[in-house]
């Protein structure tokens, strides 16, 4: 099968390699259908995160289920399913972080193109195929075969809505809120999602671009603040007075972060979800004398999308919107550097 490999910076090849076979009793089989790169895919591929060795990447995938171990029960042969990033065995009696609804930190688990908890390498989403471990735990089935129209919203809940929406959770967004989104990525796009679904009253989306912008406000935006710095945090607060009641921080560098903590008003609350990079320190010295409070980390999807899954197949949300490029798996080359440059939002790669 073909399977995206990175050898290094701005090394990315769409390699021949061996067809993913059946491992181990609770295994499935899945055929992708779609996946997609991922903010996160470019620390690598920008060189912020080193590649030490060449190996499989992609952690976001929708496709069909060919073959299953004699052990699942879940899912089976021909049916549709939703690959949260990480997988994880979500019924280990010896897991307490899964029973905890903490499945990105499964003791038996990993991500795609990464190693899991026995070191073991994960295969790549951006394949034609990917061996899913625990697949009763990890796959999402979906009841009927998907309008393909829907395939770019239910994508985004493999990881950018539910990345969004468990910043919204950690910022305790609730009705009447009034929210900061710092980040005008998927992420941050998707999060905008999830703060007016949550019944937040006024979003203000800080972006400098016209059609992120644009996006912001169709997803639910009431604001658009372009300043950074001092210069955006004071228009913040010239729109909702002492600063917000939530900021939701979807990038992950230090500056992000500063832009995050100083927008919220006193007693506010701070959820993060980018992936750390640049060095996003937590100030403690602001934090403890605002007395905010603090919370976020890796999103445990896993946990969100069968409630997400109900919006997006009524048409209550559509965070597939964020997917502004449509390449063939054959491009993925394109497709990084179409992500590297801003000139696409997120690529959605068929396959």
């Amino acid at each position: 099968m073909r399977s995206t490999i990175i050898h290094g910076p701005g090394d990315i090849r769409l390699e021949t390699v061996a067809d993913p076979q059946l491992a181990a009793p609770t295994d499935a089989l899945v055929r992708v259908v779609r996946t997609c790169v991922c903010g996160s895919d470019l620390w690598a591929y920008r060189g912020t995160e080193p590649t030490a060795h060449p190996h499989p990447i992609g952690h976001e995938f929708i496709g069909i289920v060919e073959e299953t171990g004699t052990e699942v029960q879940g899912v089976g042969v021909g049916d549709f399913v939703i690959a949260p990033f990480a997988n994880s065995d979500g019924t280990c009696a010896n897991c307490a972080n899964c029973a905890n609804g903490i499945y990105t930190s499964c003791t038996r688990g990993g991500f795609w193109g990464g190693l899991n908890r026995a070191g073991e390498q994960l295969g790549g989403a951006q394949a034609e195929f990917v061996r899913v471990p625990y697949a009763d735990g990890t796959l999402v089935p979906l009841p009927d075969q998907p309008d393909p129209d829907t395939y770019a919203s239910l994508l985004a809940l493999t990881d950018v809505m539910g990345t969004g929406h468990h910043a919204a959770v950690m910022a305790n967004v609730s009705p009447g809120s009034t929210v900061v989104v710092v980040g005008d990525g998927a992420v941050g796009l998707c999060a905008v999602i999830a703060a007016k679904r949550l019944g937040a009253e006024r979003i203000i989306a800080m972006s400098r671009h016209e059609t992120r912008q644009a996006l912001a406000r169709e997803f639910g935006a009431t604001d658009v603040v372009a300043e950074r710095g001092k210069e955006g945090v004071a228009h913040v607060k010239d729109l909702i007075g002492g600063g917000a009641d939530c900021a939701l921080e979807c990038v992950g560098m230090k500056d992000s972060m500063s832009q995050a903590l100083a927008s919220l008003r006193p007693g506010g609350h701070l959820g993060f979800v980018g992936v750390p990079a640049g060095a996003p320190e937590l100030p403690a010295g602001a934090i403890f004398s605002k007395n905010l409070r603090v919370g976020g980390g890796v999103a445990p999807v896993r946990g969100y999308i069968t409630e997400l899954l109900t919006d997006v197949t009524t048409g209550g949300i559509n965070p597939g919107k964020v997917f502004d490029s449509t390449m063939k798996l054959d491009d993925v080359s394109d497709a990084y550097r179409a992500m590297d440059t801003r000139s696409a939002i997120k690529v959605m790669l068929q396959v």
